[in-house]
Order: structure tokens, then C-alpha cells, then sequence
């Protein structure tokens, strides 16, 4: 689709610090200058489009339920029904193709850790293969709200001293949100009636769980691959124990890495630290991962994994955590 000036300002001004207030699209547009139901068929014509997922949170791993980062191996000739047996599991909310012998990669969140391993195992049945299993350890930079057209890009890193503990009435309230909000003039009014609360309510509660890290980012979630990034690059590293946090916090200081995170070495799997390079060239994100080499001479092996396919992107089902 074609986007003008408006639409890039739009798109990369709230991906995060969406405004929580009573009239949030009214408040977008008296900044770019637009008028509320402008602002609103702007975004409605980039969901329809498949480009925008969602308005709404992006909550920090592990604070609302439990949630790992899964990966198995299929012959090419059974990958696409192994990728149907994967997303078939409610749990899934994110599965992909990647270049690599592992070559479906997905996330599984569920209320804990004991339904996570559940629905691990309903997947190795349906599958027929093993699943390789990598929860968090540490995330040091976990971020995908990132400038898209040369837009002023703040870097964000892990909220220090981990987020605050949720209740049943913050798991309500992200239930109610996991779609996104509706593209209303009033979206936390519709979202307080739901509920059965008042809409300052919502405001005050939502704002808290921004505030202590809970929801990483409030805003606008995009489908990347819309907007030309089509080289993104999952890139794994085998990095000395005691050296990864040093490694780690440098490779999340840079601008092009979107993702960095710690999980745990299996066996037959080495790599301890993982990156997101997210590029609109696959050349361009090779360079960016030869960077990263460079900075960090004491790294033993590296990997990079290219997604091919998105068999499913959405956000995580909080309804039932």
C-alpha cells in the first residue's frame, strides 16, 4: 500500500507511548496535525491491509503466565504439515520457517509453566519428532517497535530488577486487550464495558502495568515484512558463559539489533545468547551480523537463521492466563 508523509509519521511516532487516554486518536492527531476520524482510517486501512496486527501491549515474557521459545526439525517434504500440527495448538502465537535444521521456530505461552509443558507435548505427538525447548533465561534488549522510515529510534533495554507481579484483574485486563484495541474514538471505554469497570479504571491500571515493565510497549504492532523487511535474521551465538553479559549488553546497544536474549544450551544445541536483525536486504543484515563478529573476537561459533515463512504472528492468549 502507499503511505504518505502522515501515514510514516503515524507509524513510527507510536509503536510505543501510545497515548492512555480517553480520546487516544484524537490526542495522535493533534500532533500530526490530522483529525481524529483521519488518524482512524489510516489505521484502519493498514490492518486491512495485514500491515498493522494490532494497537495494544506487548507484555514482557514471563510476567503474565509462562511462555518459551520452541524449535523442530521436519524433512522438507513434512514441513507444512508439521507447521499446521504446531499452529494447531491454541497456545502458539508465533511460528516460522527458518533456514536451519531446526526449521520451525514458534513461541508457546500459557498460563504456567506446567501447560507450557503440556502443550509441548501435544505438539511432539501430533509432530512425531522432539521438540527442542528454550526458555528465557535473560533478556537484555527486547524491542520491535523500531523506526521503520529514518524516524527518531529510542532504544530501549531490559527493565532493571525484573517487572512487578500481576494480579487476576491485571490478567483480566490484557485478556481484554489481546486483539488490540478496537478503532474507536473512545477504545478504553469499549474495553472498560467488557469488563464491567470504568473506563479511568482501565486507564489507571493499564498505565501502571506500562510504568513497572509488565507491557513492554503500548502502541502500534506491525507485520515488518509489509514494510519491505524482509531479510530478518534470527542469529544464535555460542558465547563463553562468563563473558555473555558483557557480550550481550553490547550487542543490544546496537541500532540494528531488535532482539537479545539469553537461553539455556541443550544437548545437541551450543548457542547461549540469541539476536534479531530485522533488514530489508539479506546482504545488509550480513554485514550487520560480521559487525557483531568483529566486536566480540571470544565468541566460538555463530549461526544464522533467516526466516522463509510466517505460519502464524499475533499476540500472545493472556484471556486464559
Amino acid at each position: 500500500m502507499l503511505l504518505d508523509e502522515h501515514d510514516r509519521r503515524l507509524i513510527d511516532g507510536w509503536q510505543r507511548d501510545f497515548p492512555i487516554v480517553s480520546a487516544p486518536f484524537a490526542a495522535i492527531g493533534a500532533t500530526l496535525g490530522l483529525s481524529e476520524s483521519d488518524v482512524l482510517g489510516r489505521l484502519a486501512r493498514l490492518q486491512q491491509s495485514g500491515a498493522l496486527s494490532r494497537v495494544g501491549a506487548v507484555v514482557r515474557p514471563n510476567t503474565v503466565g509462562a511462555s518459551t521459545l520452541a524449535a523442530i526439525s521436519v524433512p522438507a517434504e513434512r514441513l507444512e504439515s508439521a507447521a499446521e500440527a504446531v499452529v494447531a495448538e491454541p497456545g502458539v502465537n508465533h511460528a516460522y520457517e527458518r533456514e536451519h535444521a531446526y526449521n520451525i521456530w514458534f513461541v508457546v505461552t500459557a498460563p504456567d509453566a506446567e501447560e507450557v509443558a503440556a502443550a509441548i507435548a501435544r505438539i511432539e505427538q501430533r509432530v512425531g519428532a522432539p521438540v527442542l525447548v528454550l526458555p528465557m533465561l535473560r533478556d537484555f534488549h527486547i524491542d520491535l517497535g523500531f523506526s521503520l522510515f529514518g524516524g527518531a529510534a529510542v532504544k530501549r533495554t531490559a527493565a532493571a530488577g525484573g517487572a512487578a507481579k500481576v494480579d487476576a484483574q491485571d490478567r483480566r485486563l490484557l485478556g481484554a486487550m489481546e486483539d488490540g484495541l478496537d478503532l474507536v474514538a473512545r477504545p478504553f471505554q469499549r474495553v472498560a464495558g467488557r469488563l464491567g469497570w470504568s473506563e479511568s479504571d482501565v486507564l489507571a491500571r493499564l498505565a501502571a502495568l506500562v510504568a513497572s515493565g509488565v507491557v513492554s510497549r503500548f502502541g502500534l504492532v506491525l507485520r515488518h515484512r509489509h514494510f519491505g523487511y524482509g531479510a530478518n535474521a534470527m542469529v544464535v551465538w555460542d558465547a563463553p558463559d562468563d563473558r555473555l553479559q558483557e557480550i550481550a549488553q553490547g550487542f543490544a546497544a546496537r541500532d540494528f539489533v531488535t532482539l537479545c536474549y539469553e537461553r539455556p544450551r541443550r544437548e545437541g544445541w551450543r548457542y547461549n545468547l540469541f539476536t534479531m536483525i530485522h533488514g530489508r536486504e539479506r546482504e545488509a543484515a550480513l554485514a550487520h551480523v560480521e559487525e557483531l563478529v568483529a566486536s566480540a573476537a571470544d565468541i566460538r561459533d555463530h549461526a544464522v537463521l533467516f526466516s522463509r515463512r510466517c505460519f502464524r504472528q499475533r499476540g500472545a492468549r493472556l484471556s486464559a492466563a
